[in-house]
């Protein structure tokens, strides 16, 4: 899910020197990526108390980035779908350290190579043998593989410290259960008809719903609250991106979080939101929020199955993991914590 920059004055463009050492941290890809790197970006302000940490990312997280206070500015970023941008837009003098929460391989190894840092974080590859850095490996879940790089390199780095706090604003629907019907790909997506028989059955059982979309969303948010039974003004976005501010209050003040694989799950775990959050295709071993009872994972894979990929993350269509995910297990897992 993406956000819009609120109000005031805009990150900037250019990265210029200043007085303090510069950190540059390369993760130039969503929310949920974005959240997942907390407690790195945390372990890196704690290293270098005095340094400059500049978020090379997504011009539309700018506001997220502030709000974790742990980022500096944004130097803004471009690439297409969940590639590696071609170009940094840095200028001065090089970076005293560059961080690589990107990926592992030679487009990112790369573009940090080329303005020359003083030392470069990353995972070492054989088309870079110049990078000494661990070894990667698939089976890791996304928050221990980048404090474990971290880690490497002697920087101490808790996976588990991920929060980030609420917002100053109230939220516009306290106490409501939020709804997410939305994700960037479609094998991430359950049916809106499900969403909506789960919102008629929270409904009947006394609790206020609101359903939120991103930019583009809105078509499928308002299908689910129109066949819900839900008003108009029950969906929240759709039209543009929620202003971040907005959206963080409005998913803190919660009840509960109704969401499958993708950014608004991350975000109520790093402000301790209960969720539900509906997996498929790929197992919550790797992208599944903390094992605690504020949150509760559906994953329904099969005996054979690859266990951690078994599907396409990338599909057009629903996962077939996903569509093992009944209505009434959804409805189960949310009434239970909204107890």
């Amino acid at each position: 899910m993406s956000v819009h920059k609120p109000a005031g004055p805009a990150p900037r463009r250019r990265v210029s020197a200043d007085s303090r050492p510069q950190v540059l941290v390369l993760r130039a890809l969503g929310l949920g990526d974005l959240l997942t790197v907390v407690p790195c970006l945390r372990a890196l302000r704690r290293s270098m108390p005095d340094g400059d940490i500049v978020l090379a990312a997504p011009d539309r997280l700018a506001t997220v980035a502030v709000a974790t206070g742990l980022v500096d500015r944004v130097l803004p970023t471009t690439a297409r779908g969940r590639g590696v941008p071609t170009e940094l837009s840095w200028e001065g003098p090089p970076p005293e350290l560059a961080v690589d929460l990107q990926g592992n391989g030679p487009p990112s190894h790369l573009l940090l190579q080329r303005l020359r840092p003083r030392r470069l974080l990353a995972y070492r590859h054989v088309r870079t043998p110049d990078v000494l850095g661990p070894e990667w490996r698939d089976d890791e879940h996304e928050r221990e593989r980048w404090c474990r790089l971290l880690r490497w390199y002697g920087i101490e780095a808790d996976p588990t410290d991920l929060s980030i706090a609420a917002p100053a604003c109230v939220s516009p629907a306290p106490g409501a259960v939020v709804v997410h019907p939305g994700a960037d790909a479609g094998s991430r997506r359950w049916p809106p008809e499900r969403f909506a028989a789960v919102v008629r059955a929270l409904r009947r059982a006394g609790q206020a719903v609101v359903v939120t979309a991103g930019a583009g969303e809105g078509a499928l948010a308002r299908r689910v609250a129109s066949d819900a039974g839900l008003s108009p003004e029950a969906v929240v976005g759709g039209s543009s991106d929620v202003p971040f501010d907005q959206l963080s209050a409005l998913v803190a003040g919660a009840r509960c979080v109704l969401v499958g694989d993708t950014g608004l799950a991350h975000l109520a775990t790093a402000l301790g939101t209960r969720s539900v959050v509906l997996f498929g295709p790929v197992a919550p071993r790797l992208w599944g929020p903390p094992a605690h009872a504020k949150h509760r994972v559906l994953w329904c894979p099969r005996e054979g199955e690859d266990p951690l990929r078994p599907g396409d993350a990338h599909a057009s269509l629903p996962d077939a993991r996903l569509l093992r995910i009944s209505v009434g297990q959804v409805v189960e897992a949310v009434l239970s914590h909204c107890r």
